[in-house]
Parts: structure tokens; C-alpha cells; sequence
């Protein structure tokens, strides 16, 4: 239901578009709403320094600063033309031209949004910051126009969602950090209370609807986490309210119910009287009411700190199961790798079995070579002393020493 109830809001309409907002005599509904208005003292005191010039139907005089002076207005960080600058006019005259209603806001800066119904006679403008516009509808609410008194309002924020579920360390930068990636974040803020401590409630403002549309629709069917721990986020839309103007009497309706409710003045009931009677019935319902919602606070408490205490439990032993599994692959691991170098050590010692049995199947081979030359120079040497030459073998001595040198000096340049 609640997305439901989101699409059917209206959005913000541009220059030229339509809207769906009930403007004319009353046309504060569409508008009324939005995160604050004005500060209420700043609008009593514009209005006894500023009104001499409206009531004669003229807009307030244009300053004789720069325009950067009004840059001054935006606190730090602050993002410009966002949907929180955008002020809702109702109770137009229905003959006010565009060139009118520029002038009316062109003291409070260059706007980015201009529409205005001229049938129904309401509009809405975007000004530059928060502050601009809070001044710029301190000064014009009320203000005479034509013989019409311009009603003035924040226009309701139509991509502002409500966070709840959030964990304490949420902070502001992390809530507008995750939720960028659904479109572009104007505002994001995490509710705190009077001591500063998260409440677990958050608002992030969008700059367009369809954002706004697809962070609810994939937070509701997925499962939106923004820290360590599995606490989903919850996303709705946002309900908002006007706590700065309220309802003021020249809005109330003036029909047959209001003016018999009206005939009575505050008072307190007499007891034994009818009226008693029945208000300390609707006392006595108001606090079962209470006693009910207490209860139910209650179980919720409870079962959230049950829930809690068991995904507590549960997540040291899903660590636990991690650990054990890590173990179990580094052992693993540890097997495989002693299996390679195991490998690896027996190819090594066959290599060097092979070479040993190389170098001495080398070393026999020369050995062999040696002698068979050794009979070779013998023989030589025989068969000289049998020619009976002396010089003769004396040469062939020297050539045998020769080549039994050169044969020694191969078998160690083999061996090396």
C-alpha cells in the first residue's frame, strides 16, 4: 500500500506542465506540507518593517546588495535548487501574467522553476537555497495582490522517502552515499534525539520521483543493507506534515459543523454533567489506546532484543564455520603443496642419478680409450726396436708421449 500510495502522489511540475494540485481560493492542499517553513519570529518581524509597500499591492523593494550576497544565505555544503527551495503560491489573481509573478520573487534570487495555473490561481516557483525561501515566504504570505491575499507555503517534497531500521553508526555522508546509487540525493539525514544519538530513522530526499520510485520499489522486494550487520533497512514514503503554519483561522472552513462546534468556548466539564460523562469516556479510551500501544512497544522491544541476542549468537557462529572452513583449505593447501615439493625432490634426485651414471659411463669410456692408445703406442714402439733405428725410436717415443699427453689432457677436459 505504501508504494501504492507513492505513485499516486503528484510530482513537481516545470514550466509549462500541469499539475494536480487544487489551487484557487483555498490551494494550500497541494502545496502545504513539506519539511518546515519559515521561522516564525523572522516572519513577524519582516512583517511590521515590509508591509507598508505590499499593502499598497507592491512587491517588497529589491536590495541594493549584490547578488552575492544572497550566496551568503546557504549554509555550508549546502546543494542549490533543490525540491526543499520550492515554495507552493496560492490564491493567484487569475489574470497575473508570468512577467508579474517574476518580479513579485525577484528580490530572493534567480529562480530554476516557474508554473503557474492561472484557472485555478496557484503556482510554484524553486528559488536558489532553503533560507531564500523561508524569507521569501516570511514576506509574501499574506501579502495583498489585486485585492487577493497571496498564501504561501513549502511545497510538498514528492521524492522524499522515510529510512528506518538503521543501525547506530549510520551516519548522514553513509545514508546519502548508499542511496546515490538509485539517482542523485538531495538531502539525506539520520533523525537524531536530544542527546545526539541516532533514533534509527532517516529521510533521504531525492531530485527526481522516478529515483525516488526505484530506491522503494528495489529496497522493498530486495534486502538493503548499509553495514557489517544483517539489518535491512526498511523504506517507505514519506508522511509529511505542516508543524509551522498549522491551520490558521482564516483557513478554516465556515461550514454548518464548524459554527456549531464553535457555539461552545473552551472550557472544562462539570462533573455529573452529559459532556463529563462522555469526555471520561473518550479519556478512558485514549488511555487504553495507550495502554495498547505501550504493550505492543513492549513485544516489539522484546522480540527486537530476542532477535537481536540470536543473530549475535548466530553470527559468531557462522565466523566460527568460516574459520573452520579456512582452516580446512590452507590444510588442504598445505597437503598439496608438501605433495608438489615431494614431486619435485624425487625428479631431482633421478636427475642426478642419471647424471652420476653419465659421468661414470663417461669416465669408463675414456678409460678404455686410454689404455686401447697406451697398446697402440707400445706396440709402436716394439715394432720400432725390431727395425733396429735408434733415432727412430726416439721418435717414436716423443710421438707417443705426444699423443698419450693429449690423450690424458681430452679424458680430463671430458671428465670437467
Amino acid at each position: 500500500m505504501s508504494r501504492d500510495r507513492f505513485r499516486n502522489r503528484g510530482g513537481f511540475q516545470r514550466r509549462g506542465g500541469s499539475s494536480s494540485s487544487s489551487g484557487g481560493g483555498g490551494g494550500s492542499s497541494g502545496g502545504r506540507g513539506g519539511m518546515g517553513g519559515g521561522n516564525g519570529n523572522y516572519r513577524h518581524q519582516n512583517q511590521s518593517q515590509n508591509r507598508s509597500p505590499m499593502h499598497q499591492g507592491q512587491p517588497p523593494n529589491k536590495p541594493t546588495t549584490p547578488g552575492a550576497t544572497l550566496s551568503l544565505l546557504r549554509k555550508p555544503g549546502e546543494k542549490t535548487y533543490t525540491q526543499r527551495c520550492r515554495l507552493f503560491i496560492g490564491n493567484l489573481p487569475t489574470d497575473i501574467s508570468d512577467d508579474e509573478f517574476k518580479k513579485l520573487f525577484a528580490k530572493y534570487g534567480e529562480p530554476s522553476e516557474i508554473f503557474i495555473n492561472k484557472i485555478k490561481g496557484f503556482g510554484f516557483i524553486r528559488l536558489e537555497s532553503r533560507a531564500l525561501a523561508e524569507i521569501a515566504k516570511a514576506e509574501l504570505d499574506d501579502f495583498p495582490m489585486k485585492g487577493r491575499q497571496l498564501r504561501v507555503r513549502f511545497a510538498t517534497h514528492s521524492a522524499a522517502l522515510s529510512i528506518r531500521n538503521l543501525s547506530p553508526f549510520v551516519s548522514n555522508e553513509l545514508l546519502e552515499e548508499a542511496f546515490s546509487q538509485f539517482g542523485q540525493v538531495e538531502r539525506a539525514v539520520v533523525i537524531v534525539d536530544d542527546r545526539g544519538r541516532s533514533t534509527g530513522k532517516g529521510i533521504v530526499e531525492f531530485a527526481s520521483k522516478p529515483a525516488a520510485r526505484k530506491s522503494l520499489d528495489r529496497c522493498h522486494d530486495g534486502v538493503f543493507l548499509l553495514t557489517a550487520s544483517p539489518r535491512p533497512v526498511i523504506v517507505e514514503p514519506l508522511e509529511q506534515y505542516d508543524d509551522e503554519d498549522g491551520l490558521p483561522e482564516k483557513l478554516a472552513q465556515k461550514n454548518p459543523m464548524f459554527q456549531k462546534e464553535r457555539e461552545q468556548p473552551p472550557r472544562f466539564a462539570h462533573p455529573g454533567t452529559f459532556e463529563y460523562e462522555y469526555s471520561q469516556r473518550w479519556k478512558s479510551l485514549d488511555d487504553m489506546e495507550k495502554q495498547q500501544r505501550d504493550q505492543v512497544e513492549k513485544n516489539i522491544k522484546e522480540a527486537r532484543e530476542k532477535l537481536e541476542s540470536e543473530m549475535e549468537d548466530a553470527y559468531h557462529e557462522h565466523q566460527a564455520n568460516l574459520l573452520r572452513q579456512d582452516l580446512l583449505r590452507r590444510q588442504e593447501e598445505l597437503r598439496r603443496m608438501e605433495e608438489l615439493h615431494s614431486q619435485e625432490m624425487q625428479k631431482r634426485k633421478e636427475m642426478q642419478l642419471r647424471q652420476e651414471e653419465e659421468r661414470r659411463r663417461r669416465e669408463e669410456e675414456m678409460i678404455l680409450r686410454q689404455r686401447e692408445m697406451e697398446e697402440q703406442i707400445r706396440r709402436q714402439r716394439e715394432d720400432s726396436y725390431r727395425m733396429g733405428g735408434y733415432m727412430d725410436n726416439v721418435r717414436s717415443s716423443i710421438v707417443g708421449f705426444v699423443v698419450c699427453f693429449m690423450t690424458v689432457c681430452n679424458v680430463f677436459l671430458l671428465i670437467l
